[in-house]
């Protein structure tokens, strides 16, 4: 009945196709199996039975034969078969007995068979619902799978796309590399014409100034005398000996300045006014020497005045101006700002523009009117304060400048790149007047009298004489260098290196002792991290990874303190006001912060 039922149920469902007829066969097969091992545990109790019968009818056999035969054997005939019937009611008892134990074994199978059978329809049950679930889940990956081939012919489609677009984007950078090199021999060339304009300029005027001054000697004047009164101007000649005998018998010819000539006058003056000059690109106010005011007392700070965003993109470099009251800051912005620092404060002053990449190092020129930077893009810029476009691009090196600075001249510049030279620029002509081959990338440099001092990536410092334009001296560094600043009195030289460490070097003698400045937890941020040097050279400041600021005292060789909390990045840089006042600090995520003890 099970195997009909299970059979009836298997053909009920006709909609599973071949994967139904499978499973039909393998229940099919296990009901086998199972009438196999059920008939095997029954054959056992049907032998039992059968022996049972055998023996019932036996028994009624020989009681049957008992009783027809005459009752010839007397009392000894009847006890033996009352002793056998007593032993065929023990065998009989026996049997029954087992006939129990069999049937109660019976129904104990019956009802295990039962559950088994009541387990196999739920089996059943469970294995048409997984079937189900089976086809379902066929389905789901039908639709995966063309879902996944859409995908990959939208991979497909978007990879082809990102190789053209690389393929436009390496066109356009060609593009953009064959531009700069064309703007960069533009502006060669333009500085070449204008080089070439303003000394036509300068040998017309003076061409002119000579042919005034020729004139001018060849007029015959006569020489009033000074000692005579504006009456007796007509005696004057008699005031003094004659020219012949003054002058041993060769005659003189002199011009009176007085008003009767106005024009030679201030020809002589338009001269002297414009000697020197030239075709300098610099103004009057410019040539002026500035004193520099130096602190003989710096402050250490020890509280934030002001916390502000300074820039679009991070910030590399900052600087004060030597009357302290203007601060420059330069970006990965390609922007240079200026700010006014009043009563410990910051306020914008303006924005510097020209910039085709990131800004690397700031400088102040001594009298405070200009700004020099060094760019990312191969370059060197000159502003003025009062104008916001660059006056003068100096280019030629091949790699990003990574320091510029003003040398003993104020019409003299030095640059430091990547490219592994040194360049020095005149800006009265515009023009790269010097080259200095180096073996290692030039990291930043600062100049002193008659020599430039340069830190490289080699862990190496080189001094160079400007005048046999060679390189003197080579100072070993603890790392590679990220940084130099040099006192005020320039006999300390700083340098910062990435080894996390700072290094004072004193200029003075040939045995060039140096210091090394080390503190918990201060790490050197990158490979451009600047350091300073107070302005009385009692103090070093730097910036950590760690976005804090250390300040260490020379003399002890200590920390002397550090300024935490205030910045969220690695600090990129630190400047340290030459009044001695303020100490600003930079970072990577654009924060700006002036620090002081006020």
């Amino acid at each position: 009945m099970a195997a009909v039922s299970v059979h009836a149920a298997m053909t009920d469902s006709p909609r599973h196709g071949r994967s139904v007829e499978t499973w039909k066969r393998h229940i099919v097969g296990q009901l086998k199996h199972r009438d196999r091992s059920q008939h095997d545990r029954y054959q056992e109790l049907i032998r039992f039975y059968t022996r049972l019968l055998e023996k019932t009818r036996l028994t009624k056999g020989i009681l049957s034969g008992s009783l027809r035969r005459p009752s010839s054997g007397g009392c000894c005939s009847v006890s033996t078969l009352l002793e056998q019937t007593d032993q065929l009611k023990k065998t009989a008892g026996e049997l029954a007995y087992q006939v129990l134990e069999l049937q109660q074994q019976t129904r104990t199978r019956e009802r295990r068979l039962e559950e088994q059978q009541y387990r196999l329809k739920e089996e059943e049950l469970r294995l048409a619902g997984a079937f189900d679930s089976r086809g379902t889940l066929q389905q789901q990956v039908v639709q995966v799978q063309l879902e996944n081939a859409a995908l990959k012919t939208k991979y497909d489609e978007l990879l082809e796309l990102q190789r053209r677009e690389e393929a436009e984007l390496r066109k356009e950078k060609l593009r953009g590399d064959r531009l700069l090199e064309t703007m960069i021999q533009e502006k060669q060339q333009a500085a070449a014409h204008m080089n070439s304009r303003n000394q036509r300029r300068s040998r017309a005027r003076e061409a002119h100034l000579q042919n005034e001054r020729q004139s001018a000697t060849m007029s015959k004047v006569t020489v009033e005398s000074c000692f005579s009164a504006p009456s007796s101007r007509s005696t004057s000649p008699q005031c003094l000996p004659p020219l012949e005998s003054r002058e041993g018998g060769h005659s003189r010819l002199f011009r009176s300045l007085s008003a009767s000539s106005p024009r030679i006058l201030s020809s002589f003056r338009d001269l002297f006014h414009r000697r020197g000059r030239g075709h300098s690109v610099c103004s009057m106010e410019e040539d002026l020497v500035f004193p520099v005011r130096v602190s003989l007392y710096a402050r250490v700070p020890v509280r934030a005045l002001q916390v502000l965003e300074a820039h679009e993109q991070g910030i590399n470099a900052v600087r004060f101006s030597s009357s302290s009251h203007l601060l420059a800051t330069g970006g990965t912005d390609r922007e240079v700002k200026v700010w006014e620092v009043r009563s410990g404060s910051l306020t914008h002053r303006a924005t510097l523009d020209g910039s085709t990449g990131g800004i690397t190092c700031i400088e102040f020129d001594p009298s405070g009117f200009r700004i020099l930077a060094a760019s990312y893009d191969k370059s060197a810029l000159l502003w003025r304060l009062d104008d916001s476009v660059a006056k003068l691009t100096l280019t030629g090196h091949r790699r990003k400048v990574t320091a510029a600075r003003f040398s003993g001249c104020l019409h003299h510049v030095v640059t430091g790149s990547e490219d592994r030279s040194i360049r020095m620029w005149d800006l009265q002509r515009a023009a790269c007047v010097e080259v200095l081959e180096v073996s290692s990338s030039c990291s930043d440099l600062v100049c002193s009298e008659n020599s430039v001092i340069s830190g490289h990536f080699d862990s190496r410092i080189r001094v160079w004489d400007t005048r046999l334009l060679r390189c003197v001296q080579e100072l070993p560094a603890r790392g590679k260098v990220t940084s130099l600043d040099i006192s005020s009195d320039h006999r300390l030289l700083l340098s910062c290196c990435r080894d996390d460490s700072l290094q004072l070097v004193d200029l003075r003698g040939h045995s060039n002792e140096r210091v090394c400045f080390r503190a918990e937890g201060f790490k050197c941020g990158s490979d451009s991290s600047k350091a300073v040097i107070s302005p009385d050279g009692c103090f070093l400041a730097a910036g950590s990874a760690d976005g804090a600021v250390y300040i260490w005292n020379v003399s002890t060789g200590n920390l002397e303190t550090r300024l935490p909390d205030r910045h969220s990045s690695s600090i990129s840089a630190v400047a340290w006001s030459l009044s001695g006042e303020y100490i600003v600090s930079v970072d990577k995520s654009r924060r700006a912060v002036l620090w002081s003890d006020i």
